[in-house]
């Protein structure tokens, strides 16, 4: 079970229903160290929300398991791609 947190005090509330990850939305490296002294390896610990590559080494030193960077898929730039259906010919029987 994942369980998703935005604050410290929420934190407290879903250990108690012993989550095998909990997901912290949107804190800060300090929050997030925070947060991972309170869960105490009683959960894996996921961090996603505002993650970028600038930041992205101060929340794994924080202590995140996980990390998700949602800007690899939503700020992707768009690739332009076409695609060229043509029907195949039948090959010409042979008449003995």
């Amino acid at each position: 079970m994942i369980v998703e947190v935005e604050s410290l005090t929420e934190v407290h509330q879903a250990l108690a229903g012993k989550p095998d990850i909990i997901l912290l939305d949107n804190m800060t490296p300090n929050m997030v160290k925070r947060a991972v002294g309170i869960i105490k390896n009683r959960a894996r610990v996921e961090v996603s929300g505002g993650i970028t590559l600038k930041n992205v080494r101060a929340m794994a030193a924080a202590g995140a398991d996980r990390i998700s960077i949602g800007a690899l898929t939503h700020s992707a730039p768009a690739v332009a791609v076409s695609l060229i259906l043509s029907r195949a010919q039948r090959p010409r029987s042979r008449r003995s």
